[in-house]
């Protein structure tokens, strides 16, 4: 049993799914519309969470900083580093959970990002349409790359920075793949975004998917008592 003080992490809804597939803007369109909370995974993750990067590698002996970009991009294959991405998830989750159980709120929290897995998240919550998993068909991630900035240039320094960015065009590839197959596994829904619906679309999808959770719930009537009246504020 996963210790979830507040119902945060049993009540959130789940957007998992490949880079580029406009998870953070539907998550931000769903927060505007509903009132619900986002959090976005791919925010946290690259600077919330360094220093519990940091103190794990202390405490497994491991170099504090961070490996060489020449060694992690260009001198490693895609399907090596889809596997160390891929083994890393479990361990990067402990710290959303961390996150999200500091949360309270009146409606579900959206929390979105590449690497909210189905396998780690459908046995926190009560049902498996409580997560979607959104994925690029391959026109609309070559579009991306070709019109979003922080996509379509690599930027860190390399000595090949063409190779490294097709090292991790492929690797995406092979993690929004392996997302697919672990949501079939699970009985989650799948939704490939291949440009042919604007976000305001596709938010639509998603809301329609999360339409059960996203209504408010009727809160229970309490009634002061006589020392509780005399004791307002």
């Amino acid at each position: 049993m996963v210790w979830d003080p507040f119902g945060t992490l049993r009540r959130a809804l789940w957007i998992g799914g490949g880079q580029w597939a406009g998870k953070s803007t539907v998550a931000q369109l769903l927060a505007t519309r509903h009132g619900v909370t986002a959090y976005h995974y791919d925010y946290h993750d690259a600077r919330g969470h360094d220093d519990r990067r940091v103190a794990r590698r202390v405490r497994l002996g491991e170099p504090v900083t961070s490996p060489d970009p020449e060694t992690v991009w260009v001198h490693t294959t895609p399907e090596q580093m889809a596997a160390e991405t891929l083994a890393g998830f479990p361990i990067r989750f402990e710290w959303v959970l961390d996150d999200l159980r500091a949360l309270v709120s009146g409606r579900p929290v959206i929390t979105e990002g590449w690497g909210l897995r189905p396998e780690l998240v459908t046995p926190l919550v009560d049902s498996p349409r409580q997560m979607v998993v959104m994925v690029p068909s391959e026109a609309f991630r070559q579009h991306q790359l070709r019109t979003v900035a922080r996509a379509a240039t690599f930027g860190q320094s390399v000595s090949d920075p063409g190779r490294a960015q097709r090292n991790r065009i492929a690797r995406d590839r092979l993690v929004a793949e392996d997302a697919v197959h672990a949501a079939r596994a699970h009985g989650v829904r799948v939704i490939e975004v291949d440009g042919s619906r604007t976000a305001d679309q596709i938010c639509d999808l998603v809301a329609e998917h999360f339409a059960p959770y996203l209504k408010p719930q009727p809160q229970p009537h309490h009634e002061p008592s006589s020392t509780e009246s005399a004791h307002q504020i």
